[in-house]
């Protein structure tokens, strides 16, 4: 993986793809545990981020813009266990999210920073909150299931490894299971 974004850095200087590069790099050191390639390479990312103009039409997938990158962040810390750093992200995304009027105007950026809260509280000993956020979570509107059960899944495991024994723990273990196997075997309309 180290390898590729290096590639891609070489191949590319002026996209937001090389910012993307270093988000990705960002995630596979905090899943080897090296916070110091995190942050070296959350500061090389938003370095480049700073740089590029703001993009006209930041909600495109592959387009990275200076509200997306605190997702980035948000998921580098809590794939790392810097629990209070990604759970102050979180609050950003959540915040960055959220209209004047209190409507979410970006419910799966929401909703992941909300399963970020919920995994960082898991990590402190509020099961009930934790459970709390991830039910919210997963109830939202509009889903792109597969990044939402990411997260879920990191939630679910730090709940049966802290908390085996609570029904709470077990409860949101079902939920999860039940989504899973309904976007694995979709109802169809006929």
């Amino acid at each position: 993986m180290l390898k590729a974004v290096e590639a891609g850095h070489i191949a590319d200087q002026t996209h937001s793809v090389g910012v993307q590069l270093y988000a990705h790099k960002a995630r596979a050191a905090a899943r080897m545990g090296d916070s110091r390639l995190v942050r070296d390479s959350l500061d090389a990312g938003r370095a480049r981020l700073d740089r590029l103009r703001r993009p006209n039409h930041p909600e495109h997938h592959f387009i990275i813009d200076p509200d997306k990158w605190d997702i980035y962040e948000m998921d580098a810390y809590r794939l790392l266990g810097d629990d209070e750093r990604a759970a102050a992200h979180a609050r950003s995304v959540i915040r960055i999210s959220t209209g004047p009027d209190g409507t979410e105007i970006s419910p799966m950026r929401a909703a992941e920073a909300r399963l970020t809260l919920g995994v960082t509280a898991a990590r402190t000993g509020d099961i009930e909150e934790a459970v709390s956020l991830g039910t919210a979570s997963l109830a939202a509107d509009r889903k792109a299931l597969p990044s939402l059960l990411l997260v879920a899944n990191e939630l679910d495991r730090e709940l049966r490894s802290r908390y085996p024994r609570e029904t709470a723990s077990r409860d949101f273990h079902e939920e999860i299971l039940t989504i899973t196997r309904n976007a694995t075997n979709p109802e169809l309309p006929f």
